[in-house]
């Protein structure tokens, strides 16, 4: 994706500034920015996908709760620290999986602790910084994913992704997407096929649209093909992203992932995971306590407008499955390759 091309963007100052976004709801056929003002807007385009993808989700509510407080820097700090409280709690309800959306509030009302003494004015000053440190920190986090993963890649090799772990869903380069980025910047030509990614088609949206904007060779498959592409020898390996990864490796990730792994192993393909360390919730033993998001059974039965199911027909439509660790040959982090992929691997990267 070009650089041009922010996904999300900060304009202005701490007092007066708006967050800008690419409205990722309109692709690949709009390319639009819309501007949250205040911190109902940033819950509504986290809720309904204008703004997705664990890292993108977290830089926004971090820079969603600038937006809440700047209505009230003129009021007493308990007051000011009384809505910094209510806003996290309120963004924190927006989306219940990825982790990164708590991981990003809970470095803001720790930002707030360590600034205690400060007036209103001053602690929302400290607050949009760490937001924009948070903001750099996932570019850079992206680009060691990328040097990190591609190493893995050889020139000419056929690899699957799903859903979409991007540029639109991060800072920068995204995290499974960085990993063909930095090989396609080292001169490596890699075959990328997509899954379309049912039910809200992020890979035939948003993947193929970023692949083909960097002039990757891409080739967009419906979720079900995976398997004959897999036997026909197209694909060596598999790289998808991750929206919370519990201590033994366990890995949620769009729904649908769980599936490619299992068709990997089936026929020997190495399957890889690409986040950050901040995606890694090791308060959970296992990927059993991961919550699963339940959306609305209108995405599937009425996708992108157009009804095409029984009106009275039950409807399970969980967002995200869990990929276990035993299926999973590496994880890739900015810090390193984790592999094998078990609790002490994990534990001995993250926690050092």
């Amino acid at each position: 994706m070009s650089n041009k091309q922010e996904t999300l963007r900060w304009s202005g100052d701490a007092a007066t500034g708006k967050l800008v976004l690419i409205d990722q709801t309109l692709l690949p056929t709009v390319l639009e920015y819309i501007e949250c003002g205040d911190v109902e807007a940033v819950w509504e385009a986290i809720k309904v996908l204008r703004v997705r993808g664990a890292p993108a989700i977290g830089i926004a509510a971090a820079y969603g709760v600038c937006l809440a407080l700047q209505q009230h820097v003129d009021g007493t700090s308990d007051h000011f620290r009384s809505r910094l409280k209510e806003s996290a709690e309120y963004l924190a309800s927006s989306r219940p999986t990825a982790v990164n959306l708590f991981w990003a509030l809970d470095r803001m009302t720790e930002c707030a602790a360590r600034n205690e003494d400060r007036t209103p004015v001053d602690l929302l000053d400290a607050l949009f910084v760490e937001a924009v440190r948070i903001h750099e920190e996932d570019r850079q986090m992206c680009h060691e994913i990328g040097r990190h993963g591609a190493e893995l890649l050889d020139d000419g090799q056929g690899v699957l992704t799903h859903c979409n772990a991007g540029g639109l869903a991060t800072a920068e380069y995204g995290t499974a997407l960085s990993v063909f980025f930095t090989a396609q910047d080292l001169g490596k030509n890699l075959n990328v096929y997509v899954d379309e990614t049912r039910p809200l088609l992020q890979g035939a949206r948003l993947t193929a649209w970023e692949l083909t904007q960097r002039g990757i060779n891409t080739t967009l498959i419906c979720d079900s093909m995976a398997a004959q592409v897999m036997r026909e020898g197209r694909v060596q390996a598999v790289v998808t992203g991750a929206d919370r990864i519990a201590a033994n490796g366990d890995s949620a990730n769009k729904i649908g992932t769980y599936g490619v792994a299992v068709l990997a192993k089936a026929h020997g393909i190495p399957f890889y995971i690409a986040a950050p360390s901040s995606t890694f919730d090791l308060t959970l033993a296992s990927g059993d306590s991961i919550p699963i998001e339940e959306r609305d059974a209108r995405e599937i039965t009425h996708s992108f407008g157009r009804q095409t199911a029984p009106d009275d027909v039950a409807v399970y439509n969980p967002a995200f499955d869990v990929t276990p660790a035993e299926l999973i040959r590496a994880i890739i982090t900015e810090r390193g390759r984790i592999e094998p992929v078990d609790e002490e691997h994990v534990r001995a990267m993250i926690e050092r």
